[in-house]
């Protein structure tokens, strides 16, 4: 089966189903072997070691199991895909949020907590529903975008190893007290990983919304984020719909503070959800379109 192929149907399947809930899922299993690693070294001593050893080795075991199912079993490839895009699950839960928030503030509180990483039982309701589109479009850069862009480059095991990259990136790399030196490997190397698919998530956002002008307002705003890289496509987001994200946020119970991103502090409304979606979903074609594109010609010339 070719790659274009192989990504064809893994992106159909997302399309139709999203993260499949009554089936066992390899991110689950990537989360679990990280929190019984951290459980067991995440103390005493050369935490920084433990935590670098713990992120490359995690990262070139997965690599290396997806190179065998490439090479034994690469029937199986397309499975890998649809396992490893999350584009048609988080678009579900962002609108799952605004209907929640629009039914009562605790329900879209409760909602969004599903989504974000940061402390919701304070948040107001234009809070709850910024939570939810900054989400939506950092994540169309990690759970969409950056997949595809390693798929293109390293075939199905790179794809599979960045999903390892990003899970150890949500669960540790964080600078907390507690994972701080555990954990700052696996930021770095997530730092790393992401660093061209997020700048070219913010392309492809401006481009499918026909609005060139934005890319100043995304270079200059990009860069206001305490992530090197989530802060283009929130920029990119922020732009197009003339709206302000970022702000003081607490996680684990510590308050971050983060510099804003754009200047128009307005509500946002379903319609802006309705809109932000469209630029995803429409991002994500085409940048599955251009890995096709890709994918043939490699394999016409190889």
């Amino acid at each position: 089966m070719t790659n274009a192929m192989t990504l064809l149907i893994g992106w159909v399947l997302d399309l139709l189903f999203g993260d499949p809930q009554r089936l066992p899922h390899p991110i689950v299993w990537f989360g679990r072997i990280i929190a019984f690693c951290e459980h067991r070294l995440n103390k005493g001593s050369h935490r920084k070691l433990k935590g670098a050893f713990v992120a490359v080795g995690l990262i070139a075991a997965t690599f290396g199991i997806g190179t065998i199912i490439n090479c034994k079993l690469s029937i199986l490839n397309f499975v890998i895909v649809f396992y490893c895009l999350a584009g048609t699950t988080l678009i579900r839960e962002v609108r799952e949020v605004f209907r929640a928030v629009d039914r009562s503030l605790e329900e879209g509180r409760a909602q969004v907590a599903r989504i974000v990483g940061r402390d919701t039982s304070e948040l107001t309701a234009q809070e709850v529903r910024t939570a939810a589109l900054e989400t939506l479009a950092e994540n169309l850069s990690d759970g969409v975008i950056a997949p595809l862009f390693w798929f293109m480059l390293l075939g199905t095991p790179g794809m599979l190893a960045y999903k390892m990259v990003n899970t150890l990136d949500s669960m540790i790399g964080y600078r907390t007290e507690r994972y701080r030196d555990f954990g700052c490997w696996a930021a770095h190397i997530d730092d790393i990983a992401n660093f061209i698919p997020a700048r070219l998530t913010a392309l492809l956002m401006i481009i499918v919304a026909a609005k060139p002008q934005l890319a100043g307002f995304v270079w200059r705003n990009g860069r206001n984020h305490a992530s090197p890289n989530s802060g283009y496509p929130e920029a990119a987001l922020a732009g197009i719909l003339n709206c302000r994200f970022g702000g003081t946020h607490t996680y684990f119970g510590q308050v971050f503070e983060k510099p804003y991103i754009g200047e128009n502090d307005r509500l946002l409304t379903t319609d802006d959800m309705k809109t932000a979606v469209r630029v995803n979903r429409t991002a994500e074609v085409l940048m599955v379109a251009m890995v096709v594109v890709v994918s043939c010609l490699i394999a016409v010339y190889d």
